[in-house]
């Protein structure tokens, strides 16, 4: 509006001198005051509206500016907080990395522990004195079928070569440490209960030896027979599996035989060799092969009651290591 206003403002001494005016431009005075008053018009619009097309653009600019600014501070707030949830989760994982590997290095060690124990729990079987206690195992029923044929000369020297067999095991057991064996333990007198059990049996049937004792040794073969079994079932560790039950070579327990049941053995061998040379050497009805009859029942059942009363000390189970 600013050209307008100074051209209105010329348009008074026009009046005055409009002869001059008109002589110099050669227009009336009145015409060219339009003129003058139509271009400020026409000016002055023209310059307001660029200036208003400017400061709409500086407008939208600036609220360009702010929304690029608000969504470059968001954008810079949400990089930061994803940068601490990234390192949140490489520190955890970092952790959990540490403990799988603390939890794997426990878990190798306690296999190899496991597997250092099952390695000093089995032993070697196969010796010397074990293949002497089987051969003897092996060998009595077949004597008790000799004895039942009536074949007691041949029945006493099986039965010599299976004393012999018993004495040689525990010989070689004892002088050469490295022939021992838990499992010989048990192995040796469940050896020595089948070779009793088939020769008083047949002895038995054969009229050689009163039927109380045949009742009384078989009994407590019986009783100590299953309570090898049930000691086995206790001392084995977990997993308690078939194969693992049977396993000889995981010895689990050790059985210590005590003085009595020792001598017990020897009554037994010596009645069980006299009643069977009774036939042979002819004293079937001799008191002292009774009386060592009456001795060889009252052994047993001392042998028995002992396991009893003294089964700690007995079996002695084997603990694992700590």
């Amino acid at each position: 509006m600013l050209p307008a206003i100074i051209f209105r403002q010329v348009q008074r001494p026009l009046h005055h001198g409009a002869a001059t005016l008109e002589h110099v431009l050669g227009v009336g005075g009145s015409s060219f005051v339009n003129c003058l008053n139509r271009y400020a018009a026409a000016t002055g619009f023209i310059r307001i509206s660029f200036l208003d097309i400017k400061r709409r653009r500086n407008y939208e600019l600036a609220r360009l500016r702010i929304y690029a600014d608000e969504k470059k501070q968001s954008l810079h707030l949400r990089t930061l907080q994803g940068r601490h949830l990234l390192q949140g989760v490489i520190e955890r994982k970092n952790f959990l990395v540490d403990d799988i590997r603390e939890a794997r290095h426990k878990v190798q060690e306690r296999v190899r522990e496991k597997i250092d124990e099952i390695r000093e729990e089995r032993e070697n079987i196969m010796t010397i004195p074990n293949m002497l206690t089987i051969s003897r195992a092996v060998l009595s029923p077949y004597i008790g079928y000799v004895i039942v044929q009536g074949d007691f000369t041949l029945g006493m020297s099986l039965l010599a070569f299976a004393g012999i067999t018993d004495l040689l095991d525990g010989q070689i057991a004892r002088r050469w440490p490295s022939q021992a064996s838990k499992f010989g333990s048990f192995l040796d007198p469940m050896a020595d209960k089948l070779l009793m059990g088939s020769l008083v049996i047949s002895l038995c049937y054969t009229d050689l030896l009163p039927m109380w004792l045949m009742g009384i040794v078989v009994f407590r073969d019986v009783f100590l027979l299953g309570a090898g079994f049930v000691i086995r079932y206790i001392s084995l560790p977990p997993p308690k599996t078939f194969s693992r039950y049977f396993d000889a070579t995981h010895v689990t327990a050790q059985l210590e035989p005590t003085l009595l049941s020792k001598i017990n053995t020897g009554v037994q061998l010596a009645t069980i060799g006299l009643s069977l040379g009774a036939p042979i050497w002819n004293y079937l009805d001799h008191p002292a092969l009774q009386g060592l009859w009456y001795l060889t029942g009252l052994t047993t059942a001392a042998t028995a009651l002992s396991y009893v009363m003294n089964r700690h000390n007995t079996f002695k189970i084997i603990q694992k290591k700590t």
